[in-house]
């Protein structure tokens, strides 16, 4: 019987069965080789902080509202970096084919239907199963870059150097910039440096990472800001960064308040520009130019070249029945876990 990944109640998360998707028409069945774990996102589901699970979204106003919340215990199937095996096809489908590896979003269950015409563009087939889980993860930090308008001979400071803090740190990069990576981990900051990144600075710096950074530009500031860990007083230390009338792209997932992000200093007086970044969309100013599926083509073209090595922020790779041990070490702060992929049993031996 297919199994998915299902958070009972806060810090509660296993493996149970679950009925399997009928076939449909104009569809493809996928068995799921392999699962990125969402270290920011999924963990508000594991620790019962993401909105959806208090609060209810009103998605015709675009408001969160008080009410019976949008999305309620047990949660299932929360994970959008699959990669998988099409192992059936509807009988009006000619692409992809049964023996095709895709990569896509279903969630973390061994097996899923979709549309064919979801994965289409997505065949993995030949390439390393593992990068294929990146797609996402890859695309919301191409998206950063984008909001912060990067561009080539840009300083840029990357705040957290997770998974997607070390992908933008690459990204930008590869674009020409000068990034400065700023982190609290010494393994993160290690693995910027091996992306690329021209400067470390620790999060706890004395003064303020923002100051240092601020000191490592000569002075006036780095031109944007990118922040992805999620934490208020890391953006607060990005605002801090930037040169006057320069962009902080806030990326992260920020839970509850913000109170260490103080709005009469640096952000009043050197007019820094705020800007939220979040996969739903690509930056209006682009227009049409740029949407989700661009942002994917355009980073695992990245990856297929090996432009970005996604495969070395590969940390641990479990069973999928194990999930629960993951996320007790996300959630404790593990430093030596970066990127977790669940392994399902379709997966092949020899990978």
């Amino acid at each position: 019987m297919p199994e998915v990944v299902s958070f009972a109640t806060p810090y509660d998360v296993a493996l149970v069965p679950f009925d399997a998707p009928p076939m449909v028409p104009g569809a493809v069945r996928v068995r799921t080789w392999y699962s990125g774990v969402s270290a920011g996102t999924e963990l508000t589901a594991y620790r019962g902080s993401n909105p959806y699970l208090t609060r209810t979204w009103d998605a015709g106003r675009r408001l969160f509202v008080e009410g019976a919340p949008s999305f309620a215990y047990p949660v299932q199937g929360w994970g959008y970096s699959e990669v998988g095996e099409v192992v059936e096809v509807a009988e009006d489908v000619t692409h992809p084919a049964v023996g095709d590896v895709v990569h896509g979003i279903w969630g973390h269950r061994s097996e899923t239907v979709l549309p064919a015409e979801r994965v289409a563009e997505r065949v993995w087939t030949g390439q390393d199963p593992l990068s294929g889980t990146f797609a996402r993860v890859g695309s919301i930090a191409l998206n950063a870059l984008l909001a912060a308008d990067v561009r080539l001979g840009d300083r840029v400071a990357v705040f957290g150097q997770g998974v997607i803090g070390l992908l933008a740190t690459r990204l930008a990069v590869l674009g020409g910039a000068e990034v400065v990576a700023v982190d609290s981990i010494d393994t993160r900051l290690d693995a910027a440096r091996a992306l690329g990144a021209a400067h470390l600075v620790r999060a706890d710096a004395p003064g303020g990472a923002g100051a240092v950074v601020r000191a490592w530009s000569g002075g006036p500031g780095v031109d944007s800001a990118i922040e992805l860990s999620g934490n208020d007083s890391a953006l607060h230390e990005a605002v801090r960064s930037v040169i006057v009338d320069g962009t902080v792209a806030a990326s992260g997932f920020y839970q509850g308040g913000a109170a260490h992000l103080r709005l009469g200093e640096e952000f009043h007086h050197n007019r820094v520009r705020i800007v939220a970044s979040q996969i739903s969309g690509t930056p209006v100013a682009l227009g049409p130019r740029w949407d989700q599926p661009r942002l994917v083509r355009t980073f695992m073209d990245q990856v297929r070249r090996g432009a970005v090595d996604a495969r070395s922020l590969v940390t641990d790779v479990v069973n999928a029945a194990d999930v629960a041990m993951v996320f007790e070490r996300l959630d404790r702060g593990d430093p030596e876990i970066l990127q977790a992929v669940l392994r399902f049993p379709a997966a092949p031996d020899d990978r």
